[in-house]
């Protein structure tokens, strides 16, 4: 088993965040083979950022390719950019608070999450990325979900306030992937 992921968006996003909360966590927890390789664009916060995650069973021959088997956008850009590089049959998760561009491929899968818009009912715009993490893991399995639990409280160890917020905001992506999956 071999999972290639890209994750897109601006800068601020939490791109970088997703990526590396899934790495780092899938690293401690399984024994699953991981490379998490970052690309930013211009600025930093506002600018264009983007990460592959590589999960697999066996050894991890590139830690990018040209073609991947998931693609998260975040921004409509990203769509713009990133959707000739998802695999036929590959699945696209979508920000749709965001990205309202019509989706003109019909060799894949895709999972709208308005992730923005559900980041400020529960109150921080800033977990956002959780949510779509949740929905990523919810409709992939490409992890079993108390990996990235644990990795949220690892992450957040010395922020012990924060880390309800994010149990919950990864719960509800996690009922949205598995909803969509179904």
């Amino acid at each position: 088993m071999e999972r290639n992921l890209m994750i897109a968006g601006f800068g601020g996003q939490g791109v970088m965040t997703m990526g590396k909360l899934l790495s780092e966590a899938t690293c401690q927890s399984t024994d699953l083979n991981v490379t998490f390789f970052p690309s930013y664009g211009a600025a930093m916060r506002g600018g264009t950022a983007n990460c592959y995650v590589v999960i697999s069973d066996d050894e991890i021959g590139a830690p990018v390719s040209n073609s991947v088997d998931d693609l998260v956008v975040m921004n409509g850009p990203s769509l713009h950019k990133f959707l000739p590089t998802l695999k036929k049959g590959g699945t696209l998760f979508i920000n749709s608070s965001i990205v309202k561009d019509p989706i003109e491929r019909d060799d894949i899968t895709v999972v709208s999450v308005p992730v923005t818009e559900m980041a400020l009912e529960m109150g921080n715009p800033r977990v956002l990325n959780i949510i779509m993490l949740g929905a990523y893991i919810g409709y992939s399995n490409a992890v079993p979900e108390q990996v990235i639990y644990d990795g949220i409280h690892h992450k957040f160890e010395h922020k012990p306030k924060v880390i309800p917020l994010n149990d919950k905001a990864f719960k509800t992506g996690l009922d949205i992937g598995a909803e969509a999956r179904q």
